[in-house]
């Protein structure tokens, strides 16, 4: 597996940086497939994106795209615009951009891109899936599929009027000329005001802010935005493209019932993963090769497959 620096700018001209790996015994004028791949809520490619494009090149020839969203991690935000905010609208369009970006490289094939996501970016890929069918392969995992549901299932109906709050508050502090309002992504206390308000998101940024460059910090504007983000909408759409949805049994933060719901509303050809484990526990440790391997096995037979 050899793994390349790279960036790349976006519509707007933000300047989106990650990886590009492919196999190392890869001929020079090979053309490969592509996965394009970023992460999910504030999480950055360190957080074991590294693990699942080295799994991936090194049993097949396939390339993978990993890039940081923008405001985050080594990529670019636009001028005048903050850091650690998240708006749904520019990471799905940011997607399509990588595609792009990839169709370009000598070593692409730019007839055989596929795209994976995880929990907010599992949503991402939904979306992207449908609507820009330059995409030939969408993996997502323990999506996110209804901003709605997904707040209302994570944040106590009695806490709802401080978070409006600090919504309308932000939106007339921006508009006097004042720094976005931010709040943190996980407290150790499950009662503090969060984006993240479970014991086991606190348990995993907590240890990768210890041994990487994650920031514990999310404008409140992306909350805002968040519940009002519907990535399933079109999920009937991506056929016939080929889905893969991988879902956690124990999912407390993108619930199992609401990612099986939306599979549901999926047309042919798609399958379904489900891991019997919790949101964040396919990334690394025992769950892994079930995960990754599954993963890598729909690739080989839909886009690393012979014409």
């Amino acid at each position: 597996m050899a793994r390349e620096d790279i960036e790349f700018k976006t519509y707007d001209r933000v300047t989106l940086r990650g990886w590009f790996y492919k196999p190392l015994e890869t001929a020079q004028d090979t053309k490969l497939p592509c996965l394009v791949m970023s992460h999910g809520l504030t999480a950055i490619k360190e957080m074991d994106l590294d693990m699942f494009a080295s799994y991936f090149t090194h049993r097949m020839p396939l390339a993978c795209l990993v890039y940081d969203n923008r405001g985050f991690g080594s990529s670019d935000t636009k001028d005048g615009e903050p850091r650690f905010e998240i708006i749904p609208s520019k990471q799905v369009s940011d997607y399509s951009d990588a595609i792009t970006y990839a169709s370009t490289r000598p070593d692409v094939n730019p007839s055989r891109i596929g795209i994976w996501g995880s929990s907010y970016s599992g949503g991402h890929v939904l979306w992207v899936g449908a609507v820009d069918k330059r995409v030939k392969a969408v993996l997502t995992q323990i999506p996110l599929v209804s901003g709605w549901e997904n707040i209302s299932r994570l944040i106590r109906s009695d806490f709802m009027p401080n978070i409006n709050q600090l919504c309308a508050q932000d939106r007339l502090d921006r508009a006097a000329g004042k720094e976005p309002g931010t709040i943190p992504v996980v407290d150790e206390n499950p009662l503090a005001l969060s984006a993240l308000p479970t014991a086991d998101s606190y348990q995993f940024f907590s240890a990768w802010e210890k041994k990487s460059e994650w920031k514990n910090v999310v404008t409140i504007r992306s909350i805002e935005e968040l519940r009002a983000y519907e990535p399933a909408t079109h999920i009937h759409r991506i056929s016939p493209t080929p889905l893969l949805m991988t879902v956690a049994q124990n999912d407390v933060l993108a619930p199992t019932d609401l990612a099986i719901a939306a599979y549901a509303r999926a047309l042919e050809p798609k399958e379904l993963h489900i891991l019997p484990c919790g949101h964040f526990d396919g990334y690394s440790g025992p769950h892994f090769e079930r995960n990754a391997g599954r993963q890598a096995e729909f690739l080989k037979r839909t886009l690393c497959a012979s014409d």
